[in-house]
């Protein structure tokens, strides 16, 4: 089901996912233009949420999206520490690790989750973008708090 209920950032549109009790199964965020720029969510589960009208037809390209940003999948609650590729692949939703610019992650090498995976869903598949960082180990190219743009300008 898709919902818009005009949340302005990603950071909103979690926090609401992450409240729902009982939890979906899958929730994706998704960035939508109508009627404003704001980001939707699609859930699977059974939910009964009043979409503003105005917001409707956002609601509806959400749930028809092939695009989003997972925030909750299978496995996901169990990614957290440092796994390996293919831990983080055989234990959750997600398909496949790849590292920014570079392709495919080795399945034996280590990615800090910093507790914080959001992967990305691509026509059907989980992807996990990942980036090197010290001490030989991968970690998501997404973190929990980012800077924002131009945060260091006058």
């Amino acid at each position: 089901m898709g919902i818009s209920l005009g949340h302005r950032e990603v950071g909103a549109a979690d926090h609401w996912i992450l409240a729902l009790d009982p939890a979906p199964s899958l929730a994706c965020t998704h960035l939508v233009r109508t009627p404003y720029p704001h980001v939707a969510i699609s859930l699977l589960g059974s939910f009964s949420v009043d979409v503003p009208a105005e917001l409707q037809a956002a609601a509806d390209a959400a749930a028809s999206d092939k695009f989003g940003r997972a925030v909750v999948f299978p496995g996901s609650s169990s990614l957290t520490g440092r796994l390996t590729v293919g831990e983080i692949v055989s234990g959750s939703a997600i398909d496949r690790v790849e590292v920014l610019g570079s392709g495919m992650a080795d399945p034996d090498t280590i990615v800090d989750t910093r507790d914080f995976v959001r992967p990305q869903f691509r026509s059907g598949n989980l992807v996990l973008v990942t980036m090197p960082a010290a001490g030989e180990v991968l970690v998501p190219f997404e973190t929990r708090d980012p800077t924002p743009c131009c945060a260091d300008h006058p």
